[in-house]
């Protein structure tokens, strides 16, 4: 099993994060800087068309791409500990909020869309700046609405066992929090982020502690 990393990537994050939920280590590590174009190169492009990070190579046949369709593979492959609840409601909850981050906040603050509105469309950097912060501040509200009223939030997004929400929560705030974004109007997820990331699932798959970190 062979991992395409990248250290500042919120996908990838979330991947070492289930990899080390499950007590899965790959067997090799190799690391895509983005902002040196590394996942443009014919190579990488050649194993997933996409160029995206992470991309998980099972062996010679079988590449896996997409941060959360690799998550669920290791669910499924290596059940326990579970990344999503036993119920079905419980399962639609924690999917929910995970896509809420995966599909709404981060594809519209991710660094492709932040350099075609830099060197596409010539927009200047205060302006690149404030699309990021009203995006991710328009996705962070909601979730910090639903969290803080739903009685099935717990010490973590869904009761008290990390799931699938936590994985996609802990690199979306550390995202924002890269951008300087003031989470102060975000009580509820914060106080979930910090619980997290006393796990040490969640405090080794940091930005800041991998191989790659600059």
């Amino acid at each position: 099993m062979k991992l395409y990393d990248y250290y500042r990537s919120s996908a990838a994050y979330r991947v070492r994060i289930a990899l080390n939920l499950k007590g899965v280590a790959p067997d090799e590590r190799t690391f895509v800087h983005l902002r040196m174009g590394n996942q443009r190169a014919q190579d990488y492009l050649s194993l997933n068309p996409q160029g995206l990070v992470p991309a998980l190579q099972l062996d010679e046949a079988h590449v896996l791409t997409q941060s959360l369709a690799i998550c669920e593979y290791l669910d499924e492959t290596h059940p326990s500990p579970p990344l999503l609840p036993a119920d079905a409601l419980g399962r639609a909850r924690v999917r929910a909020v995970a896509l809420a981050i995966a599909c709404e906040i981060h594809p519209l603050n991710n660094l492709r869309v932040l350099n075609y509105l830099l060197h596409t469309l010539g927009v200047s950097a205060e302006q690149k700046d404030g699309w990021y912060r009203y995006w991710v501040d328009v996705g962070l509200e909601a979730l910090e609405t639903q969290l803080a009223r739903e009685p099935a939030t717990g010490r973590f997004c869904h009761g008290d066992t990390p799931t699938l929400a936590d994985i996609c929560l802990v690199p979306q705030i550390a995202n924002a929090r890269r951008f300087d974004i003031d989470m102060s109007p975000y009580p509820t997820l914060t106080r979930i982020e910090a619980a997290l990331n006393e796990l040490p699932a969640f405090a080794a798959a940091a930005p800041a502690r991998q191989p790659d970190a600059e």
